[in-house]
């Protein structure tokens, strides 16, 4: 329990903090696009916990995030790169991670056998 207290937190943080750090390119892209209302809150918790922790994603929540887009899922995890309570991950392992977890969701979206 405690540590979906911590995930819940983290999420919330990967949603609303950062706006003071972030970059204005980012944060820009994440508002113009509304990049923060695309996703529901389980599935924001999957694909994060995939790319900042170790755990899978679903297909449902694959789904949600190819819908959520390449541009906003880049935007959002760089801007919590950006976040200090995330200054000790090694930006290049998480980069590394969302392009796999992307790579992976749009392959299983575009499998033949989901789409029939």
């Amino acid at each position: 329990m405690a540590s979906l207290n911590v995930y819940s937190v983290l999420v919330v943080l990967f949603l609303t903090c950062g706006v003071v750090m972030a970059t204005k390119g980012n944060d820009q892209i994440i508002k113009e696009s509304n990049c923060e209302t695309k996703m529901g809150l389980p599935c924001v918790l999957e694909a994060f916990t995939s790319i900042f922790n170790t755990g899978s994603i679903s297909n449902k929540c694959c789904g949600e995030l190819v819908v959520l887009g390449k541009v906003c899922h880049s935007a959002l995890v760089k801007r919590t790169l950006e976040n200090p309570l995330f200054k000790d991950l090694n930006p290049a392992t998480i980069i590394a991670k969302s392009i796999q977890t992307w790579n992976n969701c749009l392959a299983l979206i575009d499998s033949p056998s989901l789409s029939a």
